[in-house]
């Protein structure tokens, strides 16, 4: 049997049964106050029931002011539980774990959106971001946690934490953006503060076989990819976490910075100790070969986006037959409906050039 659908056990207890997760996806089909939709039901219930070992939701914002796009999912009141409980049984009920990804999105909010200006770890001129204070810093660590426990009240196995793709976590690990001279910046040791932060507590809140994974991406937004490894080292070190996922734009590329050029960017975190932590990428994962190939690369799950827009049934499709060849873009508007998107995705996904004819 291949080991893409062998089952997978986690430190903390659960196994999943195969090494499909389905990566969390921008979608915009929440409503406007944070509440789950049944678009986005039937979006997510399709993946855990096509297959996916793993089913997590798109970035779930855990303050208002932390919103990043429109129709977010949201998770920071308990006016949200009645969707996210139906979600998480919906995703169990399939045989998928069920797993919400928290988020802010810190200087990355849109300000029509929000209502006022975004937060950010420093104040930069011009931007009209607003710079967080300690106690701000220690709400916004209490606001994860507390996202966290609601999303086991809600029924979710698990969360990850969003550090990556400039949001606010990554800013904070960002020497470039983080310009805060206390406990939160300068070293990296500070800057990853919050993150640590975020983990011990709920490590100690939640459950003992709660699911907890982080993502981090090492280029782009400001980061530099050596400080990226070595928090990437410093959590598989500490083995708090159940899983790392490497957010990586394509899982195959050489890093930007021609320093570290001469091999594959995932190779630089693959090649770290991870102990019993588990190790899954994304990007550009679009077919079977890609699929194994990124497989061979010493990791433990592969994360589909782009995939499992197109095929809500890959990973039983590729059971089938390991060679089936993926439907390619562009495809028609009753093709997304029939996989499961609403009008609102669609409407996304028509932003996204060539996807859409």
């Amino acid at each position: 049997m291949s080991k893409l659908f062998q089952p997978i056990n986690f430190k903390s207890g659960l196994s999943m049964k195969n090494r499909f997760v389905l990566a969390p996806l921008t979608n915009t089909q929440s409503h406007a106050d944070g509440v789950l939709s049944e678009n986005e039901y039937r979006w997510l219930t399709m993946r855990a029931e096509g297959g996916f070992g793993l089913t997590m939701t798109c970035a779930a914002h855990v303050q208002a002011v932390g919103q990043g796009f429109p129709g977010q999912l949201g998770i920071f009141g308990d006016q949200h539980l009645e969707g996210l409980t139906k979600l998480a049984n919906g995703i169990k009920n399939a045989d998928s774990l069920a797993v919400v990804q928290l988020h802010h999105a810190g200087m990355r909010s849109p300000t029509d959106l929000i209502g006022q200006s975004p937060v950010c770890p420093s104040e930069h001129a011009g931007t009209g971001v607003v710079a967080l204070s300690i106690k701000a810093v220690e709400q916004l660590i209490e606001d994860f946690i507390c996202a966290a426990e609601r999303a086991e009240k809600a029924g979710f196995e698990g969360v990850e934490i969003h550090g990556a793709h400039g949001y606010i976590l990554a800013q904070f690990l960002s020497g470039t953006v983080n310009q805060r001279q206390d406990q939160f910046g300068g070293s990296i040791e500070n800057r990853m503060r919050p993150i640590t932060e975020i983990i011990d507590g709920i490590r100690t809140r939640c459950r003992k076989n709660f699911l907890l994974g982080l993502r981090l991406s090492p280029e782009r937004f400001d980061v530099y990819l050596p400080d990226i490894i070595e928090v990437a080292h410093s959590v598989l070190s500490d083995g708090k976490i159940d899983f790392l996922d490497m957010s990586l734009w394509d899982s195959f590329k050489e890093p930007e910075d021609k320093a570290f050029k001469g091999r594959t960017l995932l190779s630089y975190f693959s090649e770290l100790d991870r102990g019993n932590v588990a190790l899954g990428v994304a990007g550009k994962l679009r077919n079977p070969d890609e699929v194994r190939q990124a497989m061979e690369a010493d990791i433990d799950f592969i994360m589909l986006g782009r995939a499992a827009i197109l095929h809500h049934d890959f990973p039983l499709q590729m059971e089938a037959n390991s060679d089936f060849i993926p439907a390619k873009n562009p495809v028609s508007v009753d093709y997304l409906r029939a996989e499961g998107l609403g009008e609102a995705f669609i409407t996304y996904m028509s932003g996204w050039k060539g996807f859409v004819g």
